[in-house]
């Protein structure tokens, strides 16, 4: 018996000639005619070069982001040519970016969850384990073997913070860690919720040297082939094509090379990626909401009804131009964000003041508190100007709605986020 093909639609909902019109090619379009404006030259290029290695792949691979397609496949083509991150020169592993940092991490993502969100989000989660390693490979062999695996596509990572008791409390960890004789730890407990962690092969993992003890806090570098390693799949119908995992340590022994802070020093580690952290979900919110925004835009331009498009209807019009607005809007401060990082990380050499990095928590924090906030409200309400289609699976759109409705509890829920900010507060007024 032959292998059976499935569909890339369970059913053809949209007519031929406006399921043409959303192509990629024409959703980056509509995406470029509103940026030409705000970026720079350089920017710009660098943007619609990301853009045309996407729509090479997607041609040549005949992508139809259909249920069938394994989103971690594409991995390795995306790597090689630099596009699973750029938040970082990675001189230490020979490989040296002609554009990096936030500003160009950001218009990477931009560009790779127009092409595919899903897969988007997946090497978002990648580059949370990438950062640390950055901060403190420490030009030992083992790690930088690893940031390479990571960097040029060759494997996912995966973060491990979260646990089935400690969601939000990230400090007061139950995962322990115990120092042997010969500098090596063994790990016993449990974390959760940690994309891509089923199809990683290494893992950034936080434990403590004593329950509940934040202070006594240490980081790791796991390969997860090691004894005592132990990761089920958690299912998550929004992002079903990603793999969050339930990880199990058991007697699981890290030798001293893995360490990338020991015991006392987590807790720190921990904080020092919030920012980056934070502000590239940011990213991936704005990136939702143009890709929500391009497909609604050219659906109402072409649907008819009543003998007119739709766009013409002030329901339809008015409400899509406040999408358009608030996302436009809403990106240029990302950018200003992002440039104003950037220009300090250079100024300061990569280790920017810790006055500068705690207003720069609070703004992070802002962030992602508001595009993921405004990501939701515009995939869905995107999706309800296009009526039965934008809800069909012949579009991203259905993608869209999923990932918006989780992306304020992933990397810190709204409430924590508001928590964060009030404390800012708090010390504003201090400094009064």
């Amino acid at each position: 018996m032959g292998l059976i093909t499935m569909p890339k639609f369970m059913n053809q909902a949209i007519n031929d000639e406006i399921l043409d019109k959303m192509s990629l090619k024409n959703r980056y379009s509509f995406v470029n005619n509103n940026l030409m404006a705000i970026l720079t030259p350089e920017q710009f290029n660098y943007l619609k070069k990301v853009q045309k290695f996407c729509m090479r792949f997607e041609k040549k691979n005949e992508i139809t982001h259909g249920p069938e397609e394994d989103v971690y496949d594409w991995v390795p083509a995306f790597g090689a040519e630099g596009y699973i991150t750029r938040a970082h020169n990675f001189e230490m592993i020979d490989v040296v970016y002609e554009h990096y940092g936030a500003v160009a991490d950001f218009l990477r993502y931009l560009a790779v969850d127009n092409f595919d969100p899903q897969f988007a989000m997946g090497s978002g989660a990648t580059v949370l384990a990438i950062n640390p390693v950055v901060e403190h490979h420490d030009n030992i062999s083992e790690r930088l073997e690893a940031l390479k695996d990571m960097v040029t596509g060759k494997a996912p990572g995966c973060i491990c913070i979260t646990e089935p008791e400690r969601g939000s409390d990230a400090v007061h960890q139950l995962t322990t860690c115990e120092e042997q004789e010969d500098g090596s730890y063994i790990l016993n407990g449990e974390k959760i919720y940690n994309t891509n962690a089923p199809k990683s092969k290494w893992a950034v993992v936080y434990a403590t040297a004593e329950e509940n003890n934040g202070n006594l806090m240490a980081q790791f570098l796991v390969n997860t082939t090691w004894d005592g390693w132990k990761c089920e799949r958690v299912g998550i119908p929004y992002v079903d094509k990603l793999y969050l995992g339930h990880e199990f340590f058991e007697n699981l022994r890290v030798p001293k090379e893995y360490i990338l802070g020991p015991v006392g020093k987590g807790r720190e580690h921990l904080f020092e990626g919030l920012v980056p952290e934070r502000i590239g979900i940011a990213c991936g919110a704005i990136a939702q909401c143009w890709g929500a925004v391009s497909h609604a835009a050219i659906y109402a331009n072409m649907r008819r009804q009543f003998d007119q498009e739709i766009l013409k209807f002030q329901g339809v019009g008015f409400l899509l131009t406040d999408l358009w607005a608030k996302t436009t809007n809403l990106t240029l401060g990302l950018l200003k964000f992002c440039e104003a990082y950037d220009d300090k990380m250079e100024k300061f050499e990569g280790k920017i003041p810790a006055n500068i990095s705690r207003a720069m928590v609070a703004s992070a924090s802002q962030f992602k508190y508001h595009c993921t906030n405004l990501s939701k409200q515009i995939c869905y309400e995107a999706a309800n100007l296009m009526g039965g289609a934008g809800l069909s699976d012949n579009t991203l759109m259905h993608d869209y709605v999923n990932i918006s409705r989780i992306q304020e509890i992933v990397g810190g829920s709204r409430q924590i986020q508001q928590y964060i900010m009030s404390m800012a507060l708090r010390q504003l007024f201090k400094m009064l």
